[in-house]
This record gives structure tokens, C-alpha cells and sequence, in this order.
């Protein structure tokens, strides 16, 4: 049986037009080259599929039964090439980022926004978790790529560095004869600390740091947001380790103040994660390039 595409689209040009001369107009081709498609088409099934009047062509009985079928692939053909034009162009498609509710509220909002407002044919999907959960994500199938704290290692993956953070400790009034003074780890250690969950990237960090003094952070209270780390320390309940750009507003109005210690902290760097070798879409490539 024939399986050449083009045979298919000659006879579905020539049922259309009813006239060989409009199909091989609508295709470029010569009238002869249209003709013997027919007839290669006609010979492989056996069946005649157009007869000859006074206007042109038109379809026996048997070929409106093929017509029927060719004709639906078409239409879902040249749908098939609008939608690749309207994902090329940015007007249809989607956009799937994970990454922490931090991230996405202090530092993504601002491109989501400007992207969504370029660009309100894409849909937007955002998934939440920890470094661990988003790395399982993007694995998964589930994004097209994460944004989270370095380092990342893992040869799957292809992290480009995209912006640097410094973490610190917070406090609020209750805590106010700290404000003048420079703490040691012994020192900071005799308060209670307000940490993020045990498998964000950012306690990870803080716990490696104090280790490598020789020391153990144990924090009385652990939560599982900034915002939370943030009102805690705002009302008293211990000393909150945060990312200095995300409590800004509270440091410039006073209702926190940053702990100052005998030892500093190193920034910390937040990456565009994507799996290595797997091509992006026009819409994930076209976010990046914003965000980078």
C-alpha cells in the first residue's frame, strides 16, 4: 500500500479544486506530475478514485470515501502547524517552574509578572517544595526547569548560576539588648533559634557552617516558611535565620534587626536548574534568558 504523504495531499488538493490545473497551481507542481500521483494512487489500491467531466475532476464513490479520511487529516495537519507557530511565537504553550515559596514571592513574582504580561497565551504552573522535591520534579517530568539554592551536584543536571543571596539572623524587640553587640557561635547558641525545615538547601547550609567551627545548631522551633521565620522572630519567639533581601522591608522599618556575629557567613547562590541534553521550549528558553 502507498504511504507517501505528498500522494495523499495531491489527491486531497485535486477532490478540493475538482481540477487537476488548481491542484498543481495550490502545490507548485507541473499537471502532469499531479496526474501521475493520481494514477500511482489509483494503481496501488486498485481503485479508481476520480472520473473526467466537463469541469475538471470528480470523485467516484470510492474516492469520497478516501477523501473523507484524508480530509480530516488535513485539517488536523494544518492545525497541528498553527499551534507550532503559536508555541514558536509565544502565543500558545505552557510555562512549568518549581521552586520554593520563597523564591517564587521575593525574587520570581517580578519576572512571572512581566512574562505573563508579555506573553498571556502561555499558562503559567508553579511547584512548589524544597531543593530535594524540585529536583525530583524536573526529573519526573513535572517542570521544565527549577530555580534553587547551589550548590547543585548532579551529573543529570545543568545548573547556571543566576543571582547570589546573603542569609543572616534576625531578631525583633524582645531581643533588643542584642542590637550593639557582636556575637560569637557560643554566645548565639545560648538563644533560641528559629530554623527552615530540615531539608531545605538553607538549613543544610547553616548546619554545614556551624560545623565546620565545631559547633551544633539545634533550633528550638522549625518551620516550613519564610513568612513564618519572619513573624517569629518579629514577635519574640527566638532568633530567625532568613535571606537578608527577603526581610529588607522589616530591617529598613525597624520591627527587626540583624544579629551581627564574630565570624561571617558566606553568600549563597541560586541557580537555574534544567535536565542536561534535554531540549527546552521556546517558552522555558525565553524565561530563562529574562531571568538570567
Amino acid at each position: 500500500m502507498i504511504n507517501n504523504y505528498e500522494l495523499y495531499k495531491v489527491f486531497y488538493w485535486a477532490a478540493k479544486t475538482g481540477s487537476l490545473t488548481q491542484a498543481a497551481k495550490a502545490l507548485y507542481l507541473t499537471q502532469p506530475s499531479v496526474s501521475h500521483a493520481i494514477k500511482q494512487l489509483e494503481e496501488s489500491f486498485g481503485i479508481t478514485l476520480f472520473y473526467r467531466n466537463s469541469k475538471g475532476v470528480e470523485l467516484t464513490q470510492e474516492g469520497a470515501i478516501l477523501y473523507s479520511y484524508i480530509e480530516q487529516s488535513q485539517i488536523l495537519i494544518s492545525m497541528a502547524e498553527e499551534k507550532m507557530a503559536a508555541l514558536k511565537n509565544l502565543d500558545s504553550g505552557e510555562l512549568r517552574i518549581g521552586g520554593s515559596d520563597s523564591l517564587f514571592k521575593h525574587y520570581l513574582l517580578p519576572y512571572l509578572e512581566d512574562f505573563h504580561q508579555k506573553h498571556r497565551g502561555i499558562k503559567l504552573h508553579l511547584s512548589h517544595g524544597t531543593t530535594p522535591e524540585v529536583i525530583t520534579f524536573l526529573k519526573e517530568g513535572r517542570i521544565d526547569l527549577g530555580v534553587v539554592r547551589m550548590p547543585i551536584v548532579d551529573s543529570q543536571l545543568e545548573v547556571k548560576q543566576s543571582f547570589q543571596l546573603q542569609d543572616c539572623f534576625v531578631a525583633g524587640a524582645g531581643y533588643a539588648e542584642l542590637k550593639d553587640m557582636v556575637l560569637s557561635m557560643d554566645m548565639l547558641l545560648q538563644y533560641p533559634i528559629i530554623l527552615f525545615s530540615r531539608n531545605s538547601r538553607a538549613r543544610m547550609t547553616i548546619t554545614e557552617i556551624f560545623q565546620s567551627y565545631g559547633h551544633t545548631i539545634k533550633p528550638e522551633i522549625e518551620v516550613g516558611s519564610v513568612d513564618l521565620l519572619i513573624e517569629f522572630a518579629r514577635r519574640g519567639l527566638g532568633i530567625s535565620y532568613v535571606t537578608r533581601e527577603f526581610v529588607s522591608k522589616e530591617l529598613e522599618e525597624g520591627s527587626l534587626f540583624e544579629i551581627q556575629l564574630d565570624v561571617p557567613l558566606p553568600p549563597s547562590h541560586v541557580g537555574i536548574m534544567t535536565m542536561r541534553n534535554m531540549p527546552l521550549s521556546g517558552a522555558a528558553r525565553s524565561f530563562m534568558d529574562r531571568v538570567r
